[in-house]
């Protein structure tokens, strides 16, 4: 799996930022490509991916490249992410689009996934990725909003319920995720799921923050499997689609399985 990625200068979120199912996924083989280089421009206190203000120049060759990787390993479901690139007029927008399409080009019978940063909440640039119709839109909120300060201190809690708002109106099945043991309260966590839910969200991932290097964020807590269950059925409680909730849970963990259920049909 590794020697595909790297043949064809491919990065995945998997790798890049510690993931712990990261055994699992590739022996399927399954994996979430991130676009747009391994350099991110923000510096959220949780992910261990590589942060600066010069990331490496947009490759006009990577939409192509990624949609030729996932048809040689006969992916069914593709997810496709990024860094965040406030350096770039759109954000990376384009580059997201022009994947998605190179991927239905190329593989004619696929669901994709699109996980991405907030583009500063510009409209032009969410539009474009709208456009290309990704199947599943996702936007992680990550955190509740009294964390944001230290979690996401570059983003903004009511910015990412409107992009995902928006994706919603866009006629898009809509996904966003958080972790927990951050230092939020269970009631904040039942709080961001009712935003959620008013969002138009059709499916949220709840799982536990796990520290990936020293220099990030310490865990607070690590929550119990019980606490887990309550939030999965607060959640389904207040009539959302789809709620996975577990100490191993990520967004892209098992995203074809939970994107089955969630749409009652199976690609085949």
């Amino acid at each position: 799996m590794k020697a595909i990625l790297r043949k064809r200068n491919l990065h995945t979120v998997c790798e890049s930022a510690r993931c712990p199912n990261i055994g699992e996924c590739f022996s399927k083989p399954t994996a979430t490509f991130m676009i747009l280089g391994d350099v991110c421009t923000r510096t959220c206190g949780f992910c261990s991916i590589d942060k600066g203000a010069t990331p490496l120049l947009v490759d006009p060759h990577e939409p192509m490249n990624i949609a030729v990787t996932a048809k040689e390993l006969g992916l069914k479901h593709v997810v496709v992410t990024s860094v965040t690139r406030d350096d770039l007029l759109d954000g990376g927008a384009g580059q997201f689009a022009l994947t998605i399409k190179a991927i239905r080009d190329n593989i004619s019978r696929i669901l994709i996934e699109v996980l991405t940063p907030d583009f500063n909440g510009d409209e032009g640039a969410l539009a474009s990725v709208f456009e290309a119709r990704p199947d599943i839109f996702n936007h992680n909120l990550e955190t509740v909003p009294s964390l944001y300060s230290i979690v996401r201190p570059q983003a903004d809690y009511r910015r990412s319920l409107e992009v995902l708002e928006k994706s919603k109106k866009a006629g898009l099945i809509t996904k966003s995720g958080i972790m927990v043991g951050l230092g939020e309260t269970p009631e904040e966590v039942r709080e961001v799921l009712k935003d959620l839910k008013a969002s138009g969200c059709d499916a949220v991932t709840i799982g536990q923050y796990l520290r990936p290097t020293r220099g990030n964020l310490e865990v607070k807590e690590y929550v119990e499997p019980d606490v887990f269950k309550e939030y999965e059925e607060f959640g389904k409680s207040l009539g959302l689609g789809h709620v996975y909730s577990g100490p191993f849970v990520r967004s892209s963990y098992n995203a074809e399985k939970l994107m089955e259920e969630l749409n009652g049909n199976q690609v085949n």
